[in-house]
């Protein structure tokens, strides 16, 4: 599996009317998330989602790119 790195949120059964919209829910998700935490708390919190995601995915060929990819932009 290739890493998709296009827009690629949706929910089930949900019909957008415009493209952006599904990548705005998952921000207003991530903010509200974050929100009324210390930035020691914010930092766990994203520690935990990224293995609890990492994990989801499964596929370290994917990952290792993902990271590659991330650092790169730093």
């Amino acid at each position: 599996m290739a890493l998709n790195t296009q827009p690629n949120f949706f929910e089930p059964g949900t019909h957008y009317f415009r493209t952006f919209s599904p990548g705005d829910d998952f921000y207003e998700l991530l903010i509200d998330t974050h929100r009324e935490l210390t930035d020691e708390q914010s930092a766990q919190v994203n520690a935990r989602l990224i293995l609890l995601l990492a994990n989801h995915i499964g596929d370290i060929a994917v990952l290792r790119e993902a990271m590659r990819i991330a650092r790169g932009g730093v």
